[in-house]
């Protein structure tokens, strides 16, 4: 069973991605694609339980709201370059108040997960060419952040004044 980071510690993966033209599963817990999702074409009580994965093009309206509801959101990064995933954690923790697992999944590296933490990324699916255990470690790479963010909502210099 594939491993993951969820909330500092490693785990095993419970949760089947289902692809966009893929077949779904007989059972378990499935991550649909957000359009299948939105559609509604399949059959909920098949499932022990199910969540979705989005695309990092989205664009996230009032559909969004009903994703607060769902226990795991998880957003794909296509290409490590591609920082739109941010935008969207962002997005899904305050504008929408998403409170759930928010996972990273698809070109996911250990040199972004402290940044995506601060985006409000709490699950990391690493790549499964890099190593997991090195990813935990660079988790916690500073001591500090002299930027509010999710995380750390004071900056570091409102600190020495309060």
């Amino acid at each position: 069973m594939p491993k993951i980071i969820l909330n500092q510690a490693i785990v095993e993966d419970s949760w089947f991605k289902v692809d966009l033209e893929a077949e779904l599963p007989a059972s378990g817990k499935v991550l649909l694609p957000y359009p299948l999702w939105l559609s509604g074409d399949f059959d909920a009580g098949a499932f022990e339980a199910v969540a979705v994965w989005i695309p990092n093009d989205t664009v996230l309206d009032e559909q969004a709201e009903k994703l607060t509801e769902l226990p795991v959101v998880a957003i794909d990064f296509p290409a490590f370059t591609d920082g739109r995933g941010y935008t969207l954690a962002r997005q899904l923790r305050e504008r929408f108040n998403y409170d759930g697992e928010l996972r990273a999944i698809g070109d996911v590296l250990q040199d972004q997960l402290f940044y995506m933490t601060r985006c409000g990324f709490n699950s990391f699916a690493v790549r499964e060419d890099k190593s997991i255990e090195e990813a935990m470690q660079s988790l916690k790479p500073f001591s500090g952040a002299y930027q509010a963010a999710l995380d750390k909502p004071q900056p570091l210099f409102a600190e020495r004044w309060s």
